[in-house]
């Protein structure tokens, strides 16, 4: 038996974060995805997603009975339960929106299945609450969901590690956990809307003002006087600073300045600048407009508060503003005085005044160094995901 995250069609509309991931490997709360599937299933997660991304994310090949979900869903209890009860030629729905199929293997949906489902498959309609991630603002959206769920899968039945009373914990102190390891002294820790989590190894130092829903990935620092308004979520290997409000940040990014980061979502080995600050509201008050690379053109978002989404292993110099929807692709590096477009396409250099293409080999070699710094390393399989994203992101840079 087998659980497969499908990108069910979405892959594009969930650009950049999904340039170098699948949609099951996006993490919008503690955990990502496919983890919190498997956390709640215990059976074996794979994916079905780009061909130049099943290499680093494998389908599962062996199964004799497949659940096939799309990959844009937060396991919710209901939900979960819903799709392990399907049985083969089942399809689960809501509202006209395919949710899960039950196959055998070499059966697999296809993108036009989950538009619209085949007559001869038995429907069953699920009627309990969905979170969908269909475009990246919506991973912000709904962090609050994503931390609610992923800790209680993480901390049911479990103790939280000593808080040390040089803290001020202002609400329940008891919706405070730090795991074995966390560091966390003379901090300002609000719980009144949500609880806060601090992982192995991860530190949040001295006059830090944090209020939840917040949580600190594996190894991750809040740098000194950081003020953090959740919902929030900053993944493993991190370094955050300034002030951020309502951000998911997937892990391994260093945003250890003074800066505002709001209304936000950085993929994997970002980096903003000294001072680095985003709109995330615009002087009308209307609604945000960002780039789609699905539409290839600027749409509306539905938000009034919309930040900055940022593709992996992307940069922005000391003093770069950012405009509301500021889109950024893979491998780029934003610069300069004044505002940078707000569509800035992958692998290129610049800013306001101008963009330039980035040469692969260059790219790659900062991204090493900047791995090495965490005791990573670039292995062959990301360096293939970058080399094919540079090569499909060719139309991108042409309009420039």
């Amino acid at each position: 038996m087998a659980l497969l995250l499908s990108d069910a069609g979405l892959h594009a509309q969930l650009l950049p974060l999904t340039f170098t991931r699948p949609l099951g490997a996006m993490r919008p709360g503690v955990l990502t995805l496919a983890d919190a599937w498997w956390r709640m299933t215990e059976i074996p997660v794979g994916f079905r997603t780009q061909g130049y991304l099943s290499e680093r994310y494998p389908s599962i090949s062996d199964a004799d009975l497949v659940r096939e979900v799309r990959g844009s869903l937060l396991p919710l209890p209901d939900l979960v339960a819903a799709v392990l009860d399907l049985t083969p030629g089942q399809v689960l729905v809501k509202d006209g929106v395919v949710l899960a199929f039950c196959h055998e293997p070499g059966s697999a949906p296809s993108e036009l299945d989950w538009v619209s489902p085949p007559a001869f498959l038995d429907r069953v309609t699920f009627g309990g609450d969905l979170v969908r991630y269909e475009r990246p603002w919506d991973l912000f959206r709904h962090c609050h969901e994503a931390l609610i769920n992923d800790l209680a899968l993480l901390t049911e039945g479990r103790r939280s590690a000593a808080v040390s009373a040089l803290n001020t914990v202002i609400g329940d102190p008891s919706l405070v956990f730090l795991e074995e390891g966390a560091r966390v002294e003379a901090a300002v820790l609000n719980t009144t809307h949500g609880p806060i989590y601090v992982d192995r190894d991860a530190e949040i130092m001295e006059g830090c003002l944090v209020r939840g829903p917040f949580a600190l990935g594996r190894g991750s620092q809040l740098k000194m006087g950081a003020k953090v308004y959740g919902p929030t979520a900053i993944g493993p290997g991190c370094r955050i600073g300034g002030e951020v409000n309502n951000s998911v940040v997937f892990g391994h990014c260093n945003k250890a300045h003074d800066g505002f980061l709001g209304n936000s979502v950085l993929g994997e080995w970002c980096n903003l600048g000294a001072d680095t600050n985003n709109s995330n509201l615009k002087n009308t008050y209307g609604e945000v407009k960002a780039w789609s690379y699905a539409e290839r053109r600027m749409i509306g978002t539905d938000q009034q508060f919309c930040g900055l989404i940022m593709g992996d292993h992307s940069k922005t110099g000391i003093n770069t503003m950012l405009n509301t929807g500021t889109v950024i692709g893979v491998c780029a590096n934003v610069f300069g005085s004044g505002f940078p477009p707000k569509h800035v396409p992958s692998f290129t250099w610049g800013g306001a005044d101008g963009l330039v293409e980035h040469e692969l080999s260059g790219a790659l070699t900062v991204a090493e160094r900047v791995m090495a710094r965490r005791h990573a390393s670039l292995d062959p399989a990301t360096r293939a995901i970058l080399a094919h994203v540079r090569d499909a992101t060719v139309v991108d840079r042409a309009a420039t």
